[in-house]
Order: C-alpha cells, then sequence, then structure tokens
C-alpha cells in the first residue's frame, strides 16, 4: 500500500464520511473515492458499505484497520522523532581520533553526516598519544575515537566501533621477525619502547605491560611521545612495541616487522565524549559512525 492510500483509508476509518476527510487530507472529495475504490478493487473486497446517507466498514475493512492503524502510528512517531533530531543537530562538531584507521573511520562518517544533516559541519583532528584526554576536557573536542580502556569518571565511553588484532613491531634484524607470531609470554624477551606524557596507568599497563601473564618481568627500554619516535626507536634496534596488527598496513618502512600476537586480546576502539556532552550531534554521529563501522575482516 502507498502512504496516500494508507492515509486516506484510515482518515476515512475514523470519520465515515467523504466530505470530512477530504477536508482533512486536503484533498478533492472525488479523489478520495477514486483512492478507496483503488484500494478495494486490489484487495479484492469492499472496504466500506456506502449509502447516501451511511458509510460503515465493512468486516474486511475493521480488520484492516486494526491491523493498520497501530504501525501506522509508529511509522509517525518515528518520523517525528526523526525530523526533530534533525533540528537538533546543527552546528559544528568537533571530532578527535587516535590512529590513522580510526581517522579513515571518522572521515568516511563525517561525509555521511554532512549529507543527514546539512545545517551542521564536522572538524576533525588527531589526538596525540600524551595527552589522550586532555583535548574533550579542554572543550577543543567533542567526541573521539580511541583505543579503550578509559576509565575517566568525567567521560562516557560508547560502543565499542571495531576491534585489532595485536602485534608486536620489531626491528627486522630482531629474531622475532623471522616468526610468524608471539606470544605474550615473548614480551619477557625483549625490551618494550613505551608512551610517555599524561596517560593514566591503567591505559598504560594495558597497552605496554610490566609483567607477562605469567608474572614475568617486562623491561621497558625507552619512552616516546609521538608515534613517528616509537618507529624510529624500534627501526633502530631501542626496542620492540605492541601495535594494532593493521598498523603494519599504514606504517610499512625498511626496518620494521609486525609480528602477530596470537594469545594477545584485541584492541578496542569507542567513541568517547565528557559526561555533560551527550548533546544530539554527538548521538547522531556516535549512530553514524557504529552503522558505518563493520569489524574489519582479517584474511593474512
Amino acid at each position: 500500500m502507498e502512504r496516500h492510500e494508507i492515509e486516506a483509508f484510515l482518515t476515512l476509518a475514523e470519520e465515515l464520511h467523504f466530505r470530512r476527510t477530504s477536508e482533512r487530507l486536503g484533498l478533492a472529495q472525488g479523489r478520495v473515492s477514486q483512492t478507496i475504490k483503488k484500494l478495494e478493487r486490489r484487495i479484492g473486497v469492499p472496504l466500506f458499505e456506502r449509502t447516501s446517507r451511511h458509510v460503515a466498514l465493512t468486516p474486511t475493512g475493521q480488520r484492516l484497520r486494526d491491523d493498520l492503524a497501530p504501525a501506522y502510528q509508529q511509522i509517525q512517531e518515528a518520523v517525528a522523532r526523526a525530523i526533530a533530531t534533525g533540528k537538533a543537530v546543527t552546528g559544528t562538531l568537533r571530532v578527535g581520533f587516535s590512529s590513522q584507521w580510526a581517522g579513515d573511520a571518522v572521515i568516511e562518517a563525517a561525509d555521511v553526516f554532512g549529507q543527514r544533516y546539512p545545517d551542521s559541519a564536522v572538524r576533525i583532528q588527531e589526538v596525540q598519544l600524551t595527552d589522550p584526554f586532555g583535548p574533550l576536557r579542554s572543550g577543543e573536542l567533542d567526541l573521539q575515537l580511541t583505543e579503550l580502556p578509559v576509565a575517566e569518571p568525567d567521560l562516557v565511553a560508547g560502543p565499542v566501533v571495531f576491534s585489532e588484532p595485536r602485534a608486536l613491531m620489531v626491528h627486522a634484524r630482531h629474531p622475532f621477525a623471522r616468526r610468524e607470531s608471539v606470544c605474550l609470554e615473548d614480551l619477557a624477551r625483549t625490551p618494550l619502547v613505551a608512551v610517555s606524557g599524561d596517560v593514566p596507568q591503567y591505559w598504560l599497563d594495558h597497552h605496554y605491560p610490566r609483567r607477562t601473564p605469567e608474572g614475568r618481568p617486562i623491561a621497558h627500554s625507552a619512552t616516546a611521545a609521538y608515534w613517528q619516535e616509537v618507529q624510529s626507536l624500534v627501526a633502530t634496534g631501542r626496542g620492540a612495541s605492541p601495535a594494532a596488527l593493521r598498523a603494519a598496513r599504514y606504517y610499512a618502512r625498511p626496518g620494521i616487522v609486525f609480528v602477530p600476537i596470537h594469545d594477545a586480546p584485541p584492541i578496542e576502539y569507542s567513541l568517547i565524549w565528557p559526561v555533560n556532552g551527550g548533546t544530539a550531534r554527538v548521538r547522531a554521529f556516535v549512530e553514524t559512525v557504529c552503522e558505518l563501522t563493520p569489524p574489519p575482516v582479517y584474511t593474512d
């Protein structure tokens, strides 16, 4: 059934009067009559009993009204909510990202977001490892796509958008570089390059642990403030570094090899925003990112 047929049928079922129905719909009375007749021909039975003085629903018409009315009401409410949300989604949304693949997801979502909400704009910027939450707290950003865990009382972590297998980034002449994979216990056999800066300890412990699952100590040989520094330190043999396996596709360079860590949990990525910053713009962008970003499939 077409929308205009549903509206004509339900309105006539309520009014039981063709003139009042046509006035409510803003249509000519003959147009309403034609629409109902066409609908009855398609269904194959009369939906209304008509006389010069009386209009009434037939049993089939009553059943159709009872089935259609709740569904149509839900559609109207959904459209009304969408319109209300769309009107609220205006202005500039400032979005951060912590890795290039997170940036790709944000940029793709920003394009779709701009089409859906033409009165809005999205400004995108990279967030540095040394101060992962500072731009959110200062109001420089409204939300960002970043690695978990995030356990900050003033920040909200949304649903996991995607997850990435872990790898160990090593120098090309490192003994691990010739292996198909390593395990978490192997981290005790090579020093790590870690991240410095205003980074929560629980986050460092998760991504740059000090001990293996069995309790063996993991040495940290150097620290770096930026990802490019981490790569340079690894490439010159100063240590190894945990990373997302996908980083091999973005940061391939001579002197570095990415070796999968076969028993490590994946790195999960989520959108985060301030507790008091869950605006209509933010919620709409979160929905757009989650809709457009299916989990990646790895074949290598």
